[in-house]
């Protein structure tokens, strides 16, 4: 397994790790399996977050015994100092442990919000008192913005970033080069797009090749999955040519139906927040994460079904896409 040091927090961690939320699915009981093969393939960062409802908690009773091997990052969606204080206490609970190595302020997406997190009663104050507390070790941010983070990537003080990058969602390229060039360290969610690429280790190698990026974080829940996707992180695995052509086949099939949260549709003259909804049908439809992005959906002040099909958005998006019919796709999935 390849090893890469995360940016300026100096850990030296797998360049593929292990992305927490799909063990949403499965009992706690199977955790621990998926820990020991971790271990057996050399995989040391486990990613998670305290709104995967119980994939925390899980891997908290799992890794007892053996928290030591492995760097820890959560993350939370608060944007505010008493929200992310409460969060970060509640994560320690939930993983059980004492110190947490990197936490990362989850869903950024707009200026507003970034500036809210730094302002003096925002998430990253509570933050930086975690760090001096001994509570946690680095602090992150992610988003699906790369406007945003080109926006504040020269100004923001944080030590990671998280973003999502496959075949099909290259926009975060020139993102990774300015991350390298300030020593800051890139995970990479979303490698398989959601999970609508099916060429899993294409799709990793892909990303692994490029050299900007630290670490990649797939979902797994089985340990089949583990083994073939640490497999990726081999030293010396490039994809041939005709790995490449493979893959790019696969991500020019996806054209046509798949928002790459460019977020260029916005905004919506209802107020939808568009790219989210085909992330949260993303969880339903390929994560299979019903119940959880139904309740996402539902608990959506405005959501897809208060489309007007005004046709405002359609222009603006850069790869063509009916965003009308695929609202109205995302309001049948739930309606079902």
């Amino acid at each position: 397994m390849q090893h890469r040091v995360l940016g300026k927090t100096g850990l030296n961690v797998s360049a593929v790790g292990f992305g927490g939320i799909p063990i949403q699915r499965i009992e706690g009981k199977e955790v621990p399996m998926l820990i020991d093969e971790l271990v057996n393939q050399d995989i040391n960062f486990i990613d998670t977050a305290k709104t995967y409802t119980v994939s925390e908690s899980y891997l908290g009773e799992a890794l007892k015994g053996k928290r030591q091997k492995f760097f820890l990052a959560t993350k939370s969606p608060s944007k505010d100092y008493e929200g992310m204080k409460a969060d970060i206490d509640a994560s320690l609970k939930n993983l059980q442990t004492d110190f947490i190595d990197l936490y990362q302020c989850h869903l950024v997406k707009t200026r507003e919000q970034y500036d809210q997190i730094m302002s003096d009663n925002g998430a990253y104050r509570a933050l930086v008192e975690a760090k001096e507390a001994g509570k946690i070790g680095h602090i992150g941010i992610t988003a699906h913005s790369v406007d945003l983070l080109l926006e504040v990537i020269e100004e923001m003080p944080f030590e990671t970033l998280q973003f999502p990058y496959n075949m099909v969602e290259r926009q975060g390229e020139p993102l990774f080069e300015k991350a390298k060039a300030r020593n800051i360290g890139v995970i990479i969610m979303k490698p398989l797009a959601g999970g609508a690429i099916d060429k899993a280790s294409l799709s990793i190698r892909f990303i692994l090749e490029n050299p900007n990026i630290t670490v990649v974080i797939p979902g797994m829940e089985k340990v089949e999955q583990i083994i073939e996707n640490a497999a990726c992180g081999n030293e010396h695995n490039p994809l041939s040519d005709e790995e490449r052509a493979i893959i790019e086949s696969e991500a020019e099939s996806l054209g046509s139906q798949f928002c790459r949260r460019c977020g260029y549709c916005m905004p919506c003259t209802q107020g939808i927040d568009i790219p989210t909804q085909f992330i949260i049908e993303g969880y339903y439809k390929r994560y299979h994460l019903e119940e959880w992005a139904s309740e996402r959906f539902k608990g959506q002040s405005i959501s897809a079904d208060d489309c007007i099909q005004c046709g405002n958005c359609e222009p603006r998006c850069p790869y063509n896409l009916p965003i009308m019919d695929m609202l109205q796709g995302v309001t049948n999935t739930f309606r079902d």
